[in-house]
């Protein structure tokens, strides 16, 4: 148990954080959720809420305590606005850690206008920075687990194994080659993705100049809806995201099979993608905060991330269950129609994660979570609604065959 450590976690009441911070809570730690409840005014915006039903932030803290005993503390802010406040939360709760999920999360979003592009810019880098400024000023030696993307790696790898954060490289000085290590080069993909590649580089330079302990964990797309902990109570299930800016194209499919909406497989499907479940999040989560980095060492990076598929392929697997239509549509994305993918993730395998495998995992908790609730599905929403370049066309028809993509 972890009586004495209090653990902030940033953005807690989002489809990561919640989880997260009932995992956390249910260990022993003191729990404080951060959030401005910024994703829940994205469902009025998007005229979309999530296809499981979510109680009030309250409520949820509420239902938890009532099951478990234990207390999550709540406080409304804005980390990328009210920098004074967050300062002194930690200066009051001297937190061990803190879990920064407070970042708009979603490449379609990020992509949909100019005002959305700045928005992601705005309150993605703004909100990092003032928290790793606030630690500094704090004077408290915080440890920060950030939630990255894979994305920042980008999806040209040249047939190599990205490796976890840095790569080993030859370089010729004065005609004599020398080995060295570079952090792994990065190719963001969107707005999203390149806020998440800005991250690093203030997480390089706060580790170097002040000695900020950060572990940044390049995430793979999660899948999945409970945890152990949501699943103990129907208030405190987690939310659901299906529609084309937020949700994530496993969980996509199996509500659009539960629906009767042809899988929507964008140009060729060609896409490989790297996957996590949600629950093996929370595992992550917790592992990294039990397994800092030292005083002094460079920032610690993970790919938390278990298996790779070609979206193809997960449709192939979604309709073989469900009996689903699969049809191709214009990919929205400038994009490569086909790309490899190899990752490792030796870390996290290491510190005793014990993955859970698509091919073995919770399909069917998936299937049965969206056909239970699929009434509560905006049909209107399910096709993307955001695009990369205003001169790819917004495809609501599909096709039986792939689609070339539309790139520049």
């Amino acid at each position: 148990m972890n009586d004495s450590a209090n653990v902030i976690v940033l953005g807690g009441d989002g489809f990561c954080g919640w989880p997260t911070s009932l995992r956390l809570s249910s260990e022993g730690y003191n729990v404080t959720i951060v959030d401005n409840l910024s994703r829940r005014k994205i469902d009025v915006e998007l005229g979309c809420r999530s296809l499981t039903p979510i109680e009030t932030i309250e409520r949820r803290i509420q239902v938890w305590q009532e099951q478990t005993g234990r207390t999550i503390n709540f406080v409304n802010l804005n980390i990328a606005e009210d920098y004074h406040q967050l300062r002194d939360l930690i200066v009051e709760l001297q937190p061990q850690a803190m879990v920064h999920f407070a970042e708009q999360r979603a490449a379609p979003y990020s992509m949909k206008s100019p005002k959305h592009k700045r928005y992601t810019v705005d309150n993605n880098i703004n909100g990092t920075h003032n928290v790793l400024c606030a630690i500094v000023e704090s004077g408290v030696d915080v440890h920060l687990v950030h939630l990255g993307t894979m994305g920042v790696y980008g999806y040209g790898t040249a047939g190599m194994t990205i490796p976890e954060g840095y790569l080993n490289v030859k370089v010729d000085i004065e005609g004599t080659d020398h080995q060295i290590e570079i952090p792994y080069p990065p190719h963001p993909g969107s707005i999203y993705h390149m806020t998440k590649t800005l991250d690093a580089l203030l997480f390089y330079y706060y580790n170097k100049n002040d000695g900020v302990r950060i572990t940044d964990l390049h995430q793979g797309v999660v899948w999945g809806t409970n945890t152990e902990e949501t699943l103990m109570h129907p208030t405190l299930i987690n939310r659901f995201d299906y529609e084309g800016d937020y949700g994530t194209v496993l969980n996509r499919f199996l509500v659009q099979a539960a629906v009767g909406h042809p899988l929507t497989i964008y140009g060729q499907g060609g896409q490989t993608r790297a996957f996590i479940h949600i629950r093996d999040t929370v595992c992550c989560i917790s592992l990294a905060i039990t397994n800092p980095p030292a005083k002094g060492e460079r920032v610690q990076i993970f790919n938390q991330a278990t298996e790779t598929h070609r979206v193809r392929d997960l449709a192939a697997l979604v309709s073989q269950l469900t009996d689903a239509e699969v049809r191709y549509y214009v990919n929205p994305r400038n994009e490569a129609l086909e790309n490899e993918l190899v990752i490792r993730n030796d870390k996290f395998m290491r510190l005793g994660l014990n993955p859970i495998r698509l091919s073995e995992g919770l399909l069917g908790e998936v299937v049965d979570v969206a056909a239970k609730y699929r009434d509560r599905c905006n049909m209107e929403k399910i096709l993307p609604s955001s695009r990369w370049r205003e001169d790819i066309p917004f495809d609501r028809e599909g096709s039986s065959a792939p689609q070339q993509a539309v790139l520049a």
